[in-house]
């Protein structure tokens, strides 16, 4: 019988174990991204045994002469990301099971449009794309070439993507840490690297999801988010243009090709986001009210909401308004003070930091 609908099928080898043994045959290795996890899922592990075969993967990078125990494996199979490029770019090698709808030639449009948009001239062309498809078939075949050059192309369903990405920035040297004097930023509008860190704090950022910025400004408190957690998408929300072009600058110095830079005033630029699991707001040049009410709806269950306030009206509203919304509200005020190695001694304007948790 066949293995699909794999419900069907797994009720009818379930049956069928009553009388005897059962034989599954799966192409490659049923243990790396196939049968194998759910057989193990729905039955003794000691009544299972496989037998691999040869891996795509194996097939694919032998083809493409490329060792792969350096590369991140990316599977895409029924995966609702919404955010590709953050996935890829920050990995020098890129090893990606595509399906129907993420197709390497959609997959290399979306890298373009991304890299378009925050001014990456390089990338686009010195981005290797390698794509094997049909393998083990008669009509097996390999493509290579640059972004521009995949996404004109049409690959068969059956194909591995592998993705080569030149002078990916070393972050691991520390992910945490960041300077004023290293992030791009204008007239000294930058969140101060205390109470960036303090705010980071509170955010209780996950692995993976979404945050908000709103009123990113240099994308400073982003940049940091982003570096610390690679995998989690972050939109920086920003409607003057100079900010803006502050963010996509630091975007590319910094590789954090999982911030997405949004022009435009919230709450009316939030409209088209995937709903967020944590959000920051810096700046809400006026609109604090609709903004609480849109994130109250569309922040999820467990998320955090952030709100950090220098002036005191902002300082009285924001946790009356999160309050309304159902929000357990905490509060700290940052008092930042630095003394030079002159010993001149240096206070900045108290900053109060509100968190709203449901």
């Amino acid at each position: 019988m066949a293995i699909t609908p794999l419900a069907t099928a797994l009720a009818s080898i379930r049956s069928s174990l009553q009388t005897g043994n059962v034989a599954v045959l799966a192409s490659g290795d049923p243990l790396f991204f196939g049968i194998g996890r759910r057989l193990l899922a729905e039955f003794p592990e000691d009544t299972v045994q496989f037998y691999p075969a040869l891996s795509s993967i194996q097939r694919a990078c032998a083809l493409f002469k490329v060792p792969w125990d350096d590369a991140k494996i990316t599977s895409l199979h029924g995966r609702n990301t919404c955010h590709i490029p953050g996935l890829l770019l920050n990995n020098p090698k890129n090893l990606v099971l595509t399906d129907g709808k993420n197709s390497p030639d959609h997959i290399a449009q979306l890298l373009l449009d991304y890299l378009r948009l925050i001014g990456e001239t390089v990338l686009p062309d010195t981005i290797r794309v390698l794509v094997a498809e049909d393998l083990g078939l008669d009509n097996e075949k390999l493509f290579c070439g640059n972004l521009l050059e995949a996404s004109k192309q049409q690959f068969s369903p059956l194909n591995i993507l592998c993705l080569l990405v030149p002078g990916v920035p070393d972050n691991t040297t520390y992910r945490f840490g960041l300077t004023e004097d290293s992030i791009q930023h204008s007239r000294g509008l930058i969140t101060k690297n205390e109470v960036r860190a303090a705010t980071l704090h509170q955010l209780q950022l996950p692995t993976t999801g979404i945050l908000w910025d709103i009123g990113a400004g240099s994308g400073s408190l982003s940049i940091e988010a982003a570096r610390m957690n690679p995998e989690l998408t972050v939109y920086s929300i920003e409607h003057k243009e100079e900010e803006l072009e502050n963010i996509k600058n630091n975007i590319v110095k910094f590789g954090c090709y999982n911030i997405v830079p949004v022009f435009g005033r919230a709450p009316e630029a939030l409209d088209y986001l995937p709903d967020p699991h944590r959000v920051f707001i810096g700046g809400s040049s006026g609109s604090l009210p609709d903004l609480v009410t849109l994130i109250a709806k569309r922040l999820e269950t467990a998320g955090r909401l952030v709100i950090n306030g220098v002036i005191e009206k902002t300082v009285q509203a924001a946790p009356e308004l999160m309050k309304k919304h159902g929000f357990t509200v905490n509060s700290s005020i940052i008092q930042v003070s630095r003394t030079g190695s002159d010993g001149s001694t240096l206070a900045f304007n108290p900053i109060t930091i509100m968190t709203g948790t449901r």
